[in-house]
């Protein structure tokens, strides 16, 4: 599988920068649109980190489960943040549901690269998405 920590760091820099647009045009964008950003970004967030780690490290299941749910847990936080209490809060819960769910499908995928190439193209489209509807707003 080689290093897939660079595809990891690209995520979060990608999410960092997505963050970072989103901080300046928060106060356009209404509280359902900031719902299903806080929700896609936390959920895709833990599911690309959860399935990266477990296929760097096979067999801590506990730790990167552990990981996992603390990453989702934050980025869904943050994003919700940036609208109101609720939307932190789905934020949260979905970062925490996904970053539990996301060892256990990348351990069932068995390190298929394929799998991997699947799950980055949709995060990478689904940001595109949720970029060109805050931009449109």
């Amino acid at each position: 599988m080689g290093n897939l920590g660079f595809v990891l760091y690209g995520n979060l820099v990608l999410i960092i920068l997505f963050y970072l647009y989103l901080y300046k045009i928060r106060k356009l964008i209404g509280f359902q649109l900031g719902m299903n950003i806080s929700m896609l970004v936390g959920g895709f967030g833990a599911i690309a980190t959860g399935v990266l780690l477990i296929y760097q490290f096979p067999l801590k299941f506990v730790i990167v489960t552990m990981i996992t749910v603390v990453i989702g847990m934050f980025i869904g936080a943050i994003f919700g943040a940036l609208f109101d209490y609720q939307t932190l809060l789905t934020g949260y819960i979905n970062g925490l549901m996904m970053g539990m769910m996301a060892p256990m499908v990348g351990a069932a995928a068995n390190n298929s690269i394929f799998f991997l190439v699947f799950i980055e193209v949709v995060f990478l489209i689904s940001l595109l998405l949720v970029f060109l509807s805050a931009k449109n707003t």
